[in-house]
C-alpha cells in the first residue's frame, strides 16, 4: 500500500491531471495514470501538458486518452520557441475552455503548487486534489510536499487523495511502430549489439564529464558494441565533444532524432548509459538495461529502484567544488543551510569509469 488511499469518487467521467513538465517528470507520472486508469476505467483521463506531450502520446497505447496543452506560465511551463510569451489573457482563455470540459476531478501533480493549484483550483472541477507546499494554497484533498521522495512514489500518493490504488511501482512505455520505423531511417540495421550514451542533462550539475563518457566509449567499442552518442539539438556540441575525445569510432545521433525515433533507437540497445536526465527514465520504461549517474540527492528522489536491470551509480560529494558550500543542507536552516550555492559545475565527477565499465558488463552479463 502506498500511503492512505482515501474513498474513490462517485460519478466520474473526466479526469484531469496537471504535469506539464520535462520528460523524465512524466515518465515518474506513469505509474499514477495507470493507478487512476485502473480504478476509473470507464472516465476520460486527461493530461494537462505541453505540445511535445500531445505528439508523444497520438496514436500511442497508455492511460491517457487525451492531452490539453497548457499555455506557457510563470510556474507551469516555459513557452516554446514558436509560442508566444507567457500571459494572463492566455491563460484565462485556457481556462475558461477548460471549465466548458466540466472535469470531475482534477489532479495536481506538478510539484509544490505555489502556481500549479490556483490553476488546478481554477478548473472548475468537483473534486481537486494534490501537493502542497507551505507557500501553496490548498486543495480539497492535499499531501504535505516533501522535498526528498521518489517521484514515483510521490505521484502514487497523490493519485491515492482519490481513491486510486497502485498498480505497480514500474513506469512502462512502449516503443510504436512509427518509432521503430524512424530509428531504423536514421541508424540503419544493426551489424553488432549497440549500447547509446547521453551526456546531456539540463543542469550542468548533472553532467559526467564529457571526457569519462568517451573512455566508456572506447571500451565498449573495443568490446565489440556499435556506441550511439545521444542527444538534443542544443546538445550537439556536447555530444560531438564525446566523439572527439573517443579513440576509436563512435557516432554522435544529437538533434537527429524526434522523441519516438529516440525511444525507438534505445528499444535497440543492449543497454543506455546516461546522466540523471529524461532519456534514462525513458530507457528503462522502455525496460532497457541502464546505467545511470546521479548526484546522491538525486539518487533518492530519481533513481529508477529496481536493480536486476538498472544500475544507478552515485555520487557523495556534498560539498560545491567552486565555494565549498555544503549543498545537501540548503533544505535545512536549523543545520546551518541557506541560500542556495549559485554555481552550476557537475557535482559527479567522483563517478569512477570503471564503475560504469563493471554495471554494463554485468547488466550485458549472459544469465547463467
Amino acid at each position: 500500500m502506498i500511503g492512505k488511499v482515501r474513498d474513490l469518487v462517485g460519478d466520474v467521467e473526466r479526469i484531469a491531471v496537471l504535469r506539464a513538465n520535462a520528460l523524465g517528470d512524466f515518465i515518474f507520472a506513469l505509474p499514477a495514470l495507470d493507478a487512476l486508469r485502473a480504478s476509473y476505467p470507464d472516465a476520460e483521463l486527461v493530461l494537462l501538458g505541453a505540445p511535445w506531450h500531445e505528439r508523444l502520446l497520438r496514436d500511442r497505447s497508455g492511460p491517457v486518452d487525451r492531452v490539453l496543452v497548457v499555455p506557457p506560465a510563470h510556474g507551469i511551463r516555459e513557452a516554446g520557441p514558436d509560442e508566444p510569451a507567457p500571459s494572463a489573457e492566455s491563460m484565462s482563455r485556457f481556462l475558461d475552455a477548460a471549465r466548458r470540459e466540466r472535469f470531475d476531478i482534477a489532479l495536481q501533480m506538478h510539484g509544490g503548487g505555489a502556481n500549479s493549484n490556483p490553476l488546478v483550483a481554477g478548473l472548475g472541477a468537483r473534486v481537486t486534489a494534490g501537493l502542497r507546499a507551505d507557500d501553496a494554497p490548498p486543495l480539497d484533498r492535499w499531501l504535505r510536499y516533501v522535498y526528498y521522495q521518489p517521484e514515483i512514489v510521490r505521484y502514487l500518493e497523490v493519485a491515492g487523495l482519490v481513491g486510486a490504488s497502485p498498480t505497480s511501482l514500474v513506469p512502462r512505455l512502449a516503443a510504436t511502430d512509427a518509432d521503430l520505423a524512424e530509428a531504423r531511417a536514421v541508424l540503419g540495421e544493426p551489424d553488432r549489439p549497440r549500447v547509446a550514451l547521453h551526456p546531456g542533462a539540463s543542469d550542468p550539475r548533472r553532467r559526467w564529464p564529457a571526457e569519462r563518457f568517451a573512455e566508456v566509449a572506447d571500451q565498449l567499442v573495443a568490446d565489440g558494441y556499435e556506441v550511439l552518442v545521444t542527444g538534443t539539438p542544443d546538445e550537439r556540441e556536447l555530444a560531438e565533444r564525446v566523439v572527439a575525445a573517443a579513440q576509436l569510432p563512435v557516432r554522435s545521433l544529437a538533434g537527429q532524432l524526434t522523441l519516438g525515433g529516440l525511444i525507438g533507437c534505445y528499444a535497440g540497445c543492449q543497454v543506455v548509459v546516461s546522466n540523471d536526465t529524461g532519456p534514462v527514465h525513458v530507457a528503462a520504461a522502455l525496460d532497457i538495461p541502464t546505467v545511470g549517474i546521479f548526484w546522491v540527492g538525486n539518487l533518492i528522489n530519481c533513481a529508477v529502484p529496481l536493480r536486476a536491470r538498472h544500475r544507478p551509480i552515485g555520487s557523495w560529494t556534498l560539498h560545491c567544488p567552486v565555494c565549498g558550500a555544503d549543498c545537501s543542507r540548503e533544505l535545512y536552516p536549523a543545520r546551518g543551510g541557506g541560500a542556495a550555492c549559485p554555481h552550476r559545475v557537475s557535482f559527479v565527477t567522483d563517478v569512477p569509469v570503471v564503475e560504469v565499465l563493471e554495471a554494463v558488463a554485468d547488466l550485458t552479463r549472459p544469465p547463467s
